[in-house]
């Protein structure tokens, strides 16, 4: 997957860069021209002259040369290379991508680069759990950028634990794999669902609930990336969505259902993992409800069950994927979802499980089949957890 390819690889201010040097020659082993670009600070960690001598190029660190009086076009470098990975990246480094800082050669280049860009986070384990750190995680892959997680293991710190940039090895290993995944669902169109609804009480009042729509959106960019043609519908939701997909935000149950039911007949795949509303008021208010007497009663119907309606008209071409959220008898109740609503798979969450439900970055999954095998999964992050799903799904379909 890497002969013959040009790889930029960009190096961080971290104590993980020792590891690069391995990581340029295992590169050029698999048949790529490497090109390093360093920030001023990683040269603190490890040398240009090392880089450039198993790289057999010169490595760049600043615009401009003062001693050749060569310049640095980072156009260029952008230009040329097929595969940029940024490898170790530095919590310094992140927040700057993630917010559009660009006070270096590396940041100019990663802001006009046009290729796959892959980064591998080096930092310590309660650096690496902040939630601002999760966050600018989450928003470079918002925009297409690909996470190669970091390891557990020994930290320079002697803590024990996750924030350690994986092995070079074991990066080259996870590029190939992405690189041989991009051609997954070409042809395919697949819709999917996210995030929650909103049943209106009155003009300022309404009943939904905690879906984030994390697991959906992580869904739709993978997706993306493996070739297929996304739709995603979704609900009222404070991510931001990648321009790169086709995007229908709708609020009520009513109109998440009317616009699935739409590209229903043209989808190949379809995913619903959008939190619902089972039940909506029977009147709306048309003005603000009034606090007056001690208790107020509410009047509900049930929701138009969407799953169920598209797995009754789900033709013989058409995959359909489910996910249930359970308190109790999980696996019990999600195969009689499965059954019921004439589905081909579903994932099983559940809210006893510490690091999963709504709004979290980590899910823990479990995902069911028509043939009542249940494929467990360990707690990952939602990103990784998306992967798996689709995984699953091109064994099944491609």
């Amino acid at each position: 997957m890497l002969k013959g390819k040009h790889v930029l690889l960009g190096v961080t201010a971290s104590i993980a860069a020792y590891k690069t040097a391995n990581l340029v020659r295992l590169l050029i082993k698999a048949g790529a021209e490497v090109q390093v670009i360093m920030t001023p600070s990683a040269r603190d960690f490890v040398t240009p002259l090392t880089l450039s001598t198993l790289s057999k190029k010169p490595v760049y660190t600043e615009y401009f040369d003062g001693k050749t009086g060569d310049w640095n076009s980072h156009i260029e470098l952008a230009e040329w290379a097929d595969i940029f990975l940024i490898a170790p990246l530095s919590a310094n480094s992140l927040a700057k991508m993630a917010n559009g800082y660009c006070d270096n050669l590396l940041l100019a280049t990663y802001l006009s680069a046009r290729c796959d860009v892959y980064f591998a986070p080096a930092m310590d384990l309660e650096m690496y759990r902040q939630e601002i750190v999760m966050e600018n995680i989450e928003k470079l892959q918002s925009v297409g950028n690909i996470l190669i997680p970091p390891g557990k293991g020994e930290l320079a710190s002697g803590l024990e634990g996750e924030g350690r940039m994986e092995e070079p090895e074991e990066i080259l290993k996870q590029i190939s794999v992405h690189k041989s995944r991009e051609e997954d669902f070409k042809g395919k169109k697949i819709l999917i669902s996210a995030g929650p609804t909103r049943e209106m009480l009155d003009p300022v009042r309404f009943i939904t609930n905690h879906s984030s729509g994390k697991m959906g959106i992580a869904l739709a960019i993978e997706a993306h990336k493996r070739g297929a043609e996304v739709t995603l519908v979704h609900g009222p939701i404070n991510i931001r969505i990648p321009d790169f997909l086709k995007k229908i935000a709708v609020i009520s149950s009513a109109e998440m259902h009317k616009a699935c039911l739409k590209e229903f007949k043209n989808a190949d795949i379809i995913i619903m993992s959008a939190a619902v509303s089972d039940y909506t008021p029977t009147k709306v208010s048309d003005q603000k409800i009034k606090k007056s007497e001690d208790k107020l009663t509410l009047e509900f119907k049930k929701t138009t069950d969407i799953l169920n309606d598209l797995g009754s008209k789900k033709e013989a071409n058409q995959f359909l994927v489910g996910f249930a959220l359970e308190t109790e008898n999980e696996v019990e109740n999600a195969f009689k979802k499965l059954d019921s609503k004439n589905l081909d798979m579903i994932v099983l969450n559940s809210l006893r499980d510490e690091g999963a439900g709504f709004g979290k970055d980590t899910n823990l999954i479990k995902i069911l089949d028509k043939s009542k095998k249940v494929t467990e999964f360990s707690l990952k992050v939602k990103q990784e957890v998306a992967v798996d799903i689709l995984n699953h799904i091109v064994k099944a379909v491609v």
